[in-house]
């Protein structure tokens, strides 16, 4: 049997706030430790049917990219509900959600960068 092992590592300034995330994993395909500046993990508790979730950012995480990122979670989740359940309709109602999200986000970003 296969086994793959995937590593966290973060790095706390002196108030416990993440100032650098690091990732391994076997199938990393870069060499060594990657450094991100968010993190997103959820784990299903099946013995309490609920969601164990750890969200860690940076503070170097910028938060237009926190909330591309986010977006880009809920796009993935709608692949994953799809290919799981095959509801359809749930992954098209979260594919238009994300839509909606991405366009707030670039009217953000554009007005961001006018002076």
């Amino acid at each position: 049997m296969k086994k793959s092992d995937i590593h966290f590592t973060v790095e706390l300034d002196t108030q416990n706030v993440p100032d650098k995330i690091y990732w391994d994993a076997t199938d990393n395909p870069n060499e060594g430790l990657s450094d991100t500046r968010a993190i997103a993990i959820s784990i299903w508790d099946h013995y309490h049917q609920g969601t164990l979730k750890m969200d860690l950012w940076t503070k170097d995480m910028e938060v237009l990219d926190m909330k591309r990122f986010v977006i880009e979670i809920m796009d993935g989740l709608a692949s994953t509900v799809e290919s799981a359940t095959g509801d359809e309709h749930m992954a098209r109602d979260i594919m238009s959600l994300c839509q909606v999200l991405s366009r707030r986000v670039k009217e953000e970003m554009k007005q961001q960068q006018q002076p």
